[in-house]
């Protein structure tokens, strides 16, 4: 990992999964966010484009501070279904209905990745297909209750007890679905 010995790698995420993929990695980071950047995207834009469109977005929001040593790494993670995003549920409600949407189904999780520094950036998307089995009502509630799921994409971590229990199959990376594809991340920080 001697090649990022002369970068001060700043994680621009408030995400406690983000952080802690990166330190399994073996990568020494800070963590900093900044209040505010505006999350929008064109409507007309492809789902799957959504998360590296933002992740470039949020990159861009830091870019006028970095300084010449920082290593800039920002991310963002959608899960779509039947072509359309399945966002962060606002209550409870509506993280039992995003579950219940999924349950039984295929869906994907595609995570963008941007990686700036002040001359040179690379930005890239993993996809990962996630396969649920069918959940009951009391399973959803179940999981919804003790693990209140409101700061995941989709109402749901593959991480939790939810994947443990009723995801039965993954085409891709694990990791992507907790919101870092940290074998790619890996390969691209390789070439800094």
């Amino acid at each position: 990992m001697k090649f990022l010995d002369k970068y001060n790698i700043l994680l621009a995420s408030n995400s406690p999964r983000r952080q802690e993929l990166l330190a399994q990695m073996g990568v020494k980071f800070s963590v900093i966010v900044k209040q505010g950047i505006d999350e929008s995207f064109p409507v007309d834009l492809p789902a799957e484009n959504v998360p590296e469109y933002l992740a470039n977005k949020k990159a861009k929001a830091y870019i006028s501070d970095l300084k010449d040593n920082d290593l800039l790494i920002t991310s963002d993670t959608v899960v779509v279904s039947d072509g359309k995003i399945i966002g962060k549920p606002h209550s409870e409600d509506e993280a039992r209905e995003m579950i219940s949407s999924l349950s039984g189904r295929a869906h994907t999780v595609y995570t963008g990745v941007a990686i700036y520094t002040t001359t040179k950036s690379i930005s890239f998307t993993c996809d990962t297909k996630v396969y649920m089995s069918a959940m009951t009502d009391e399973l959803i509630n179940y999981y919804v209750e003790k693990y209140k799921p409101l700061d995941k994409a989709g109402a749901y971590g593959i991480q939790e007890w939810i994947g443990l229990t009723s995801i039965h199959r993954i085409e891709g990376s694990f990791q992507n679905v907790m919101g870092l594809p940290t074998q790619r991340l890996f390969d691209e920080l390789s070439k800094f």
